[in-house]
């Protein structure tokens, strides 16, 4: 196995551990790992020939995220921020010890933890490349369960800063999706 296939192997033996699990053809999985492949699928629709650092900053989006729980902050915007940052933190720390583990040079480490943060987000095409990743696999897989919990003007307002936060290419393959009339409506809507 090359180190990065050892290291994805490693990354996704901690999204294995996520206490949450569903359930898929008969299959028990943690849904952080399942969240992770469908990252990685979403990489090879808005870059093309990502950097192993960015394979493995888009496998690390939601590393050991249950360590940190949302109730842990308080419930508004500050303490929701707070939570993401310390999140991200994480998330960077985590693939970045199995980055060192598989021999990873201290250079391509810190390349992949400024990915992972979503540093000089604008500036940099890889940074871009993580958010764009985490949009489409929220819209696809995510924001219906997500809708249902919120009144509809917030959720337009929602679908519209996401969009926002989109490069051209991934809002153009975002419009692609095989997504159900209900989703489809809101983002219209949100989109006119």
């Amino acid at each position: 196995m090359s180190q990065l296939e050892n290291t994805l192997k490693d990354i996704d033996l901690l999204h294995s551990q996520d206490p949450k699990k569903v359930v898929i053809d008969g299959t028990e999985k943690a849904e952080e790992l399942i969240y992770a492949e469908n990252m990685s699928a979403a990489l090879c629709k808005v870059y093309d020939e990502p950097s192993e650092e960015l394979i493995i900053a888009v496998r690390s989006q939601h590393l050991c995220r249950w360590e940190i729980a949302r109730s842990e902050y308080p419930m508004d915007r500050p303490g929701y921020l707070k939570w993401r940052t310390d999140l991200g933190k994480l998330h960077a720390d985590k693939a970045c010890e199995v980055m060192a583990k598989n021999g990873y040079p201290e250079e391509s480490i810190d390349k992949a933890r400024k990915i992972i943060r979503k540093q000089n987000l604008k500036g940099s095409p890889e940074a871009q490349a993580m958010e764009d990743c985490a949009c489409l696999v929220f819209i696809e897989t995510g924001f219906l369960d997500f809708a249902k919990k919120y009144p509809e003007d917030k959720i337009i307002d929602i679908v519209q800063k996401t969009w926002n936060k989109m490069s051209e290419r991934a809002q153009q393959e975002a419009l692609k999706l095989d997504l159900p009339e209900e989703a489809l409506d809101l983002v219209k809507k949100a989109l006119n």
